[in-house]
């Protein structure tokens, strides 16, 4: 499907899935966690989206990955009732109370990275089912693997049930490094894993994984996966080799806008692409369908897009095809999602959990 297959009456700027390669990628990593033995929890926060979770659940995810207590919120209305929330929530009295009613319709497991959240969970919530979290080189939060152990058994001491170990190999997200920090993953939760053993306790739950580094995950390295941006697809993971151009679910379709002084610019600015951009990127975006175009300069309702010599540039009023450099900033700007099949606009999905921060 080329720009052109996609209904030109649609307003410009706005987030398209392809919902045939959005499927795809869904069958695709259930099918590699089969393969590998490990149950599959996928991380909600890049789609925010219960019609894409459902999808993944209906292909056999055991549950769901949120980043926060609203997510969660989100998801549980919409009948999804196993939720991991993979951060080292402080829990005060308003997220206890949140958390207690959220329990009454959903499992709920939490992560902890100090005895200080663990106390705080507990004072609120006693028994709440937790995972401790631990640095395998990401170096952002989460224990060493080493103290694992440690800070789980002052954990279950305070009143908290400890299931197991998690990390996040975020430092993935880096050019000739995925191998790498995949042996660093599996070496980490080993080492966590037994260092909660000689505490006394059982991890059953030994969760990693990312979509840059799940191609890669061994069989027995971990009982649980959580990646999420492989259900679209990004500028990031294209340049990372870890997706095919012809695997990327989502785009931003936009509308050339001006040719002045030879610039080709699009009304896709930071505030429908997002503005991330690794220092390791070679722009703010790529352009779907003309791989060699770079889009070199991003404000809030332009993006510049340098254009290949080769290849005569679109005119204004045409539209192309933007791939965000990091889809999950992009799907929080907007409101729903434009579906599409073999170029004909399907459905609208609203993105429920936007703005879910709390």
């Amino acid at each position: 499907m080329s720009q052109s297959d996609v209904g030109s009456d649609l307003p410009t700027p706005c987030l398209i899935i392809d919902v045939s390669r959005l499927r795809a990628n869904v069958e695709a990593m259930a099918a590699h966690a089969r393969r590998i033995g490990t149950a599959l929890r996928p991380h909600a926060k890049t789609h925010k989206s219960p019609a894409i979770a459902a999808l993944q659940r209906g292909a056999g995810a055991q549950g769901l990955t949120v980043a926060t207590v609203s997510e969660a919120e989100v998801f549980a209305s919409a009948g999804f009732t196993d939720l991991f929330i993979a951060y080292p929530v402080w829990v005060d009295r308003d997220r206890g109370r949140r958390l207690a009613a959220l329990r009454e319709r959903a499992r709920v497991i939490m992560g902890i990275d100090s005895a200080e959240s663990a106390r705080a969970l507990a004072a609120q919530l006693p028994g709440t089912s937790v995972l401790v979290e631990v640095d395998s080189g990401h170096h952002r939060s989460g224990v060493l693997p080493d103290g694992a152990g440690e800070l789980a058994e002052q954990a279950a001491r305070s009143g908290v049930e400890v299931r197991g170990v998690f990390t996040f190999p975020g430092h993935a997200y880096s050019p000739g490094v995925q191998q790498q920090v995949v042996l660093a993953e599996q070496h980490t939760l080993e080492t966590a894993s037994a260092s909660l053993r000689r505490h006394g306790i059982e991890p059953t739950v030994v969760s990693g994984g990312s979509t840059p580094t799940a191609a890669g995950t061994a069989p027995g390295a971990m009982n649980e996966i959580r990646p999420g941006v492989y259900v679209f697809g990004d500028a990031q993971q294209w340049e990372l080799g870890t997706v095919e151009p012809a695997d990327i679910a989502l785009t931003c379709s936009a509308s050339v806008v001006s040719r002045a002084g030879g610039n080709v610019v699009l009304d896709s600015g930071s505030k429908i692409l997002g503005a991330d951009r690794a220092p390791w990127a070679t722009g703010h975006g790529r352009l779907l369908d003309h791989p060699d175009a770079r889009i070199h300069q991003l404000s809030e309702h332009h993006a510049v897009v340098s254009w290949p010599e080769h290849t005569p540039p679109p005119g204004i009023g045409e539209h192309v095809r933007v791939v965000p450099n990091h889809v999950c900033n992009a799907v929080n700007l907007v409101d729903e999602l434009v579906v599409v099949k073999a170029g004909t606009v399907v459905d609208r999905w609203p993105v429920a959990a936007r703005g879910a921060l709390t």
